[in-house]
């Protein structure tokens, strides 16, 4: 159980885990599990430093904040949201066989396009607008964004299928089921101890993983790591949107 935390921990954050964890089999598949508790420690995190700046300005503490939200996760979902939008946009196609395959061979590509680069600014500058926004230090924003965005991750790999053969996911597809979904329901208990913004961050999340799942199916069948990295930075986006416009 330890090792499954840590190896969640270790691939969606930069928080030093012990190496001998990723090369648990095992412990890579049941981490899934536990990708809403690395998102809690990423919240947490987040509330320690918005505690050491609340009485800072509003615009230098979200910038703080933002800058190093990203340095803690490393930017491993703005890089799936970067390669996504430039894989959605240049994978059109006259046929679904050809958007299927010209989109999943863009995505392979490690460089970014003008789509990509747009796709990350925008994110990230409603991400620091919402927080520049929030009353400080905003503990439940804080809290809800990352572990609602990889309880989506875990909700994703329940009832999406994986197609990129030998990906980073590929051990995710087997975890256990009925932990994944204890996590989901712990998940959703700590929506509801944060009142009606909780209510309302729980719906606004479970709206974009709708609207990403059916997306993606039409496109792909099924989902690849990077969308995984888009639905993360979405559901982060909404849920701050959402407890900035509801103060």
């Amino acid at each position: 159980m330890m090792r499954a935390l840590l190896a969640a921990i270790g691939f969606l954050t930069r928080i030093p885990v012990p190496a001998r964890v990723f090369e648990d089999p095992q412990a890579q598949t049941r981490s899934l599990a536990w990708y809403p508790a690395a998102g809690l420690a990423i919240g947490l995190s987040l509330c320690a430093l918005a505690w050491a700046l609340q009485t800072r300005p509003p615009l230098l503490s979200a910038a703080v904040l933002l800058a190093a939200w990203v340095a803690l996760t490393g930017a491993l979902h703005l890089d799936g949201l970067a390669d996504s939008a430039d894989a959605w946009v240049g994978g059109m196609g006259a046929t679904q066989q050809e958007r299927r395959e010209r989109t999943l061979a863009i995505m392979k590509d490690p460089r970014s396009g003008p789509i990509g680069v747009v796709a990350v600014v925008l994110a990230l500058l409603l991400k620091f607008a919402a927080l520049a926004s929030l009353p400080a230090p905003a503990w439940p924003a804080l809290l809800l964004a990352p572990v609602l965005a990889r309880a989506a991750l875990t909700l994703a790999f329940l009832t999406t299928p994986y197609v990129r053969s030998g990906g980073l996911g590929q051990a995710l597809v087997a975890a256990p089921r009925a932990a994944c979904i204890a996590a989901l329901l712990l998940s959703a208990a700590g929506c509801a101890a944060a009142g009606w913004r909780g209510a309302l961050a729980l719906a606004l999340a479970m709206l974009v993983f709708a609207s990403w799942r059916r997306a993606w199916r039409q496109r792909l069948q099924g989902m690849t790591g990077d969308c995984c990295g888009a639905l993360a930075e979405a559901v982060e986006v909404a849920v701050l949107l959402g407890f900035a416009v509801s103060v």
